[in-house]
This record gives C-alpha cells, structure tokens and sequence, in this order.
C-alpha cells in the first residue's frame, strides 16, 4: 500500500511539474494582446484522451458494457464530467474507441485508476473487463495523452445536442509543430481569432487542449463537432473563405513559416452512453 502511494504522489507530481512548465512557456511568447482575449480567470481543465484499440468481436462488446457500466459511472462519482466515448468512424485501425476525460483538478486525474481500485461499485461492474484472461483480452492496446485545456476555451462545451436528444458527429483534430515555439505560435493563433471563426463557421467548438503528455510532440488536440457528416464540408468551406481566417493566416506572425508540419484528423460518432 506504500509503495502504491508513493508511485501515485510521484506520478501526480511529475505531471504536475510538466504541466506548469509547458504552461509557462506558453504564456511566455504570448502577445499582450493576445493574452486579453483568454478567459480571464476561469479555472483550465486538464483532459485525458484514451483509445481502446480493439479487435471485433467479443472484445467490442466486452469493452463498450466495461465503459458503459463500470468506468464512466466510477468517473462520474469522482467528479469528473461529462465523459465523451466515441466510435472510429473514419480513420485507420478500426474497430476503435476514444474516450475524453475531463478534470478540474490533475492529481483527481493522474490518480482516478488507483482511486476506482478501491471502488467496490466499479470493481463489481468492470469484474469481466478487468480480469479478463490473457488469452481472451479485454483490449489489445490502450494509447493516452494528457492535456490541458486553453486559456481562452478553458473549459469542455457540450453541444446544445447530445445524449439521445440529437444526431451528431466530431471531428478529432491533432496538429503537430515542428518545434516548441512554432507550437506556442499556432495555440496563440487560436486566441487570436480563430474560436471566433468557427464560432461563425457553425461549428460546436467541444474542447482544446495543448498536449503535455504524450507521443509525437509538440501538439494540440481539439474536437469539432456538427448534426451530421453532410454539413461538414459546408462548414469547412465558411471558415475557409471567412475574411478574419483570410486576415489571420495572412498575418506576418503567422505565416513567416510552416507552424504546423502534420494533421491528424479522425471522424467519431459518440456511442450511445456518451455523456458529450
């Protein structure tokens, strides 16, 4: 039981640190200008983002009643709301399953797999999931990134649908900048302007974050979403041919070089137990 303590406090912490330096460095390059359109004192959250990499069959049934039963109610008793799960719809390495965790507080986070341990509700209802045998298992593998959310889009936004009062779908997007400071230009972009295009775009902005931990840095990650798959390239099209995104990209603080070197965009449906 010590020891477990000890590697949850030391993983706490070292999050924790990562957090407030990448944080730093960010605020550091950042324009007083741009800093007056953030969110003031509003209070960040931190995301994790998993994917279940699964196989069909049983493993997707398995997995889907684990996080529907066991993982986002035990989540939920914790604090941490509303979680996202959402289906791979187009993107490689399906069959797959994301699912967005929220957070206002990064020890509650890094510590939340040790704290539903001792979780008799959660333990009971994730029996099959979590002691499945090795020659039966549950998942083939789990990726996962921590974020923190932006300044200026500091908390997770449900979109006016969700649940099953609506259709809807999202958009995944990841942008990874060929440096640290390149990166720190391309979130600064973001609070300089472009919330409010696709604001007019008629996109549903759910959540920002700027990757702390994770492969493949540095990145940011940020969802979009929209009633269905046939508005979207409309809505790409508005945002594209908005005078203020012409304006921005335009800008010799945004344009001078390449800022983003790679995109990643998946397309996810929400399951039918998503809380987003």
């Amino acid at each position: 039981m010590k020891r477990r303590r000890f590697l949850t406090s030391s993983l706490a912490t070292a999050a924790a640190i990562t957090a407030e330096t990448r944080l730093a460095k960010a605020q550091s390059t950042q324009s007083s200008e741009a800093a007056s359109t953030t969110a003031g004192n509003k209070q960040r959250e931190y995301y994790e983002l998993r994917r279940y990499h699964l196989e069909s069959g049983p493993q997707t049934k398995l997995t889907n009643a684990y996080l529907e039963e066991a993982l986002i109610p035990g989540l939920n008793r914790l604090g941490m709301k509303p979680i996202g799960a959402f289906n791979l719809e187009v993107g490689v390495e399906t069959p797959s399953i994301y699912v967005l965790i929220p957070s206002n507080s990064l020890e509650t986070l890094v510590r939340s797999e040790f704290r539903l341990r001792e979780d008799d509700q959660y333990m009971k209802a994730g029996e099959a999931f979590l002691s499945a045998p090795a020659k039966e298992p549950a998942y083939t593998r789990i990726e996962s990134s921590l974020m923190i959310a932006f300044e200026g889009w500091p908390k997770l936004i449900v979109p006016p649908v969700s649940g099953k009062e609506g259709k809807r779908v999202f958009e995944l997007r990841t942008y990874e900048s060929p440096s640290n400071a390149d990166h720190q230009r391309k979130v600064e972009m973001f609070h300089s302007g472009e919330f409010d295009v696709f604001q007019r775009a008629g996109f549903w902005q759910v959540f920002f974050g700027d990757v702390l931990i994770g492969p493949r840095l540095p990145k940011l990650t940020y969802m979009l979403g929209f009633p269905d798959l046939s508005e979207r390239n409309a809505k790409w099209k508005a945002f594209q041919t908005d005078p203020e995104w012409k304006k921005l990209t335009s800008s010799s603080r945004f344009n001078y070089e390449s800022i983003v070197s790679n995109v990643t965009n998946v397309m996810v449906a929400p399951t039918a137990y998503s809380q987003v």
